[in-house]
């Protein structure tokens, strides 16, 4: 029988707070079993699959995009080298495009964004008169992670 760890020893290995364990416990993502106490304890492969679950975030999967991911696995059981190359293989383009985001999200950082302040001496020339206003409200060379164009 493998090792069984407490929520305390998966929440300190794992780095995920106890609070997260159970929550994803309840949306499916991990099992545990119950003491005769009540209390919590996990079989030790649930550390890579919180593993998968944490990298899966950090790439911006939804947690129901993560449950869809895990639920390719048989037997719902925690992901192998292989499973994982194929999964991570899908992810590449997702990363890819995130990359492209960040980057323009930095170089923004000093440029018109579209929010409608026109505060920037770079906003008259970007956005003059406030045109992307016309798309629609917030940044709108951001919204929905695409760089918006000024109307025609």
């Amino acid at each position: 029988m493998a090792e069984l760890l407490t929520i305390t020893e998966v929440s300190r290995r794992s780095g995920v707070a106890s609070s997260a364990l159970r929550y994803y416990e309840e949306q499916g993502l991990i099992e545990s079993e119950r003491a005769g106490s009540g209390h919590r304890r996990y079989k030790r492969p649930v550390l890579r699959r919180i593993a998968f679950i944490v990298f899966a975030q950090k790439i911006g999967l939804t947690l129901e995009q993560i449950r869809a991911e895990l639920d390719r696995l048989p037997d719902n059981r925690t992901p192998s080298k292989r499973d994982w190359e194929k999964l991570s293989t899908r992810w590449r383009q997702r990363v890819d495009e995130r990359i492209v985001e960040l980057e323009r999200l930095r170089e923004g950082l000093t440029d018109c964004i579209g929010c409608g302040c026109l505060s920037l001496g770079r906003c008259k020339l970007a956005n003059p008169g406030d045109r992307l206003g016309a798309n629609g409200p917030g940044p709108r060379r951001w919204v929905d992670g695409k760089a918006g164009e000024p109307p025609a």
